[in-house]
């Protein structure tokens, strides 16, 4: 059974507690704050794992709350928000949050993006002691140019200057890194990072790369490292 802390950020007591008895049963154990300052506050004294944030919400709504959070923490955000129109999932997405879930929601389908969150968080999280035996087709550490990637520490660097990168943002760069010359399509970048089918996610996937060039490019304008390949997807040159 899973012991990792989620921690439930919503102004709704029905909400909270509905979330909670599906995690509970999943074996997790749960923390629910009523607000974003509540929510912080769990933040400083608990382990939590993820983040399942609302947006509207008295005192400190979740916008601002997410990026408290990722002053700090690269622990994955689901936000969480019954607004559905694209720039309201790009604002959520831009200021940190992995994933984007609108309400309302299907219980199972929440409790499955958590899931998915928490196998790459875990992975790239693990104590040194309790890391898989890397192979020897696969890097620790890729570097390309300035840029350098070690996938052990889960640290990037550009010029020796350390760069703070979410979970996801990560995910998507070590792929490209991985594979320097090869195109992949937003459909194709969000099957093999979210691990999930490809539904109307593309907007998704391009905020994340936007904010990957904010982080490491010196012009994201024209970046140096991501590159777009109009009409076909995204890439890095080796």
């Amino acid at each position: 059974m899973a012991q990792e802390t989620i921690l439930i950020i919503d102004d709704e007591k029905e909400i909270r507690d509905l979330i909670g008895i599906y995690l509970t049963n999943e074996g997790y154990n749960v923390l629910k704050a009523a607000d974003g300052l509540e929510g912080l506050e769990y933040l400083e004294k608990e382990t939590v794992h993820l983040v399942v944030l609302d947006i509207m919400m008295p005192r400190l709504d979740g916008i601002q709350a997410c990026m408290k959070i990722r002053e700090s923490r690269n622990v994955p955000i689901i936000m969480l928000s019954a607004k559905s129109q694209d720039m309201d999932k790009i604002m959520g997405l831009t200021t940190g949050a992995d994933d984007y879930v609108t309400k309302p929601f299907q219980p199972l389908e929440l409790v499955a993006r958590i899931k998915s969150q928490l196998r790459r968080y875990l992975r790239l999280n693990q104590p040194d002691g309790n890391r898989p035996i890397q192979t020897a087709g696969q890097m620790d550490v890729i570097s390309i140019d300035e840029l350098t990637i070690n996938v052990t520490t889960h640290e990037v660097a550009v010029g020796g200057r350390e760069v703070k990168l979410t979970p996801r943002e990560f995910a998507i760069l070590e792929l490209l890194a991985r594979n320097p010359g090869v195109v992949f399509s937003t459909e194709k970048i969000y099957e093999r990072v979210w691990n999930e089918p490809f539904y109307e996610s593309e907007n998704t996937v391009m905020v994340h790369i936007r904010n990957l060039r904010e982080k490491l490019e010196n012009n994201p304008r024209t970046p140096r490292y991501i590159k777009t390949v109009w009409g076909v997807g995204y890439k890095i040159e080796q």
